[in-house]
């Protein structure tokens, strides 16, 4: 079992603290807005490992920093890397443990998302409450618009909320959906002012721990139990094949030949 005061300063993306059982888990780069880079994608999984087998945690809160949840906003030029195979395989590790490590916190997690998360939007839709602030959006802005394959969970998570056809649209368009529409289309359930958002998640994470803790932790697996079984069987095949298009590189003959 993991202890609070063994990991909680161990990461330097990510700050924490916790009260009455509430765990407050604010993403930062260097005390600004998170910027997603080979640091984070080592931390975050290892995070959510430590905060997941940690049974002092009742309730997790997921927010970011100043004006943005996730960014920074994806350029090809920093994401036109070739890798062989076995360059490729640390992405297709840590990508599944980011994604199953996360689902595999038993308690309610919530998103405070305080404003765009251009980058691996996932994380905060995969929490059990998404709240936003007027100023959130989700975007896909690391992937097919970019020349990558949606394969790192992005293929799962926005056909199952937003239905097929509408979740295709939106990752191979680069479609930005703003607060409003989040909130009608039910990628977020509630929308407040900033400096609202914060006290909205304490109140929610407040109101869960009041449960018993087998009822919380019980409830929590059977109503993700069909997200991580989702997850369990395609993550891993999406990973791969986007590591197959990452090993092309961008200037090999693109003519495919039967």
């Amino acid at each position: 079992m993991s202890k609070f005061k063994e990991y909680s300063n161990q990461f330097n993306t990510i700050r924490m603290e916790r009260k009455n059982g509430i765990l407050l888990v604010t993403f930062h780069q260097n005390g600004g807005p998170m910027e997603w880079n080979q640091e984070t994608y080592v931390e975050y999984p290892r995070a959510f490992a430590e905060i997941g087998n940690d049974p002092e945690n009742k309730c997790v809160i997921f927010t970011g920093t100043g004006n943005a949840f996730s960014g920074p906003h994806a350029s090809a030029n920093n994401l036109r890397p070739k890798k062989t195979p076995q360059g490729w395989y640390p992405e297709y590790w840590g990508g599944k443990r980011l994604i199953m490590n996360l689902l595999d916190i038993e308690v309610p997690t919530i998103a405070a998302v305080n404003g765009p998360a251009l980058r691996h939007c996932e994380i905060p839709l995969l929490c059990d409450i998404v709240i936003g602030s007027k100023t959130a959006a989700f975007q896909d802005t690391a992937h097919f618009v970019n020349s990558m394959v949606p394969g790192d969970g992005m293929h799962i998570i926005f056909p199952l909320l937003l239905g097929l056809n509408r979740g295709k649209y939106f990752l191979m368009t680069g479609q930005r959906i703003e607060a409003q529409e989040a909130l009608e289309l039910g990628l977020i359930v509630e929308v407040h002012a900033k400096n609202k958002l914060l006290p909205r998640a304490w109140q929610l994470a407040e109101q869960f721990v009041k449960h018993p803790p087998l009822v919380t932790r019980f409830t929590k697996a059977i109503l993700n139990h069909r997200v991580k079984e989702l997850f369990h069987d395609t993550l891993g095949y999406g990973l791969a094949v986007e590591g197959m298009a990452v090993a092309q590189g961008w200037d090999s003959p693109h003519d495919i030949k039967l």
